[in-house]
C-alpha cells in the first residue's frame, strides 16, 4: 500500500472509530486508533501515516510525534471534508 492509500484508509477507520462532530469533522484519540485491532493489521506504521496526513492538512493533533501509553489521550481531528457544491440546472 502507498502513502495516499493508507492515508485513505487512515480517514475511514477515524470515521469508523470516532465521533461525528456538528461541523463534519471526526474525533478520536490515538489510544483508541492504536488499539483497536483492525487498525493493527492495517497499519504497520500508525504513527508515520497519521504524520503523512498531519503534513496533508488533513487531521490535526497536539505534538509531533504520538507514543502508545504517553499520547493515548491526544485528540485526532479529522477535518470535515469539502463536498463540492452541486449546481442547479438552469431553469428556462
Amino acid at each position: 500500500m502507498n502513502v495516499e492509500e493508507e492515508v485513505e484508509r487512515l480517514k475511514q477507520e477515524i470515521k469508523r472509530l470516532g465521533q461525528a462532530q456538528p461541523d463534519g469533522s471526526y474525533k478520536v484519540t490515538f489510544g483508541t486508533l492504536f488499539n483497536d485491532d483492525q487498525c493493527a493489521n492495517i497499519f504497520e506504521a500508525l504513527v508515520g501515516t497519521l504524520r503523512a496526513a498531519k503534513k496533508r492538512k488533513l487531521l490535526t493533533y497536539d505534538g509531533e510525534l504520538l507514543l502508545q501509553g504517553v499520547h493515548d489521550n491526544v485528540e485526532i481531528t479529522l477535518k470535515p471534508t469539502s463536498e463540492p457544491v452541486k449546481s442547479e440546472p438552469a431553469k428556462s
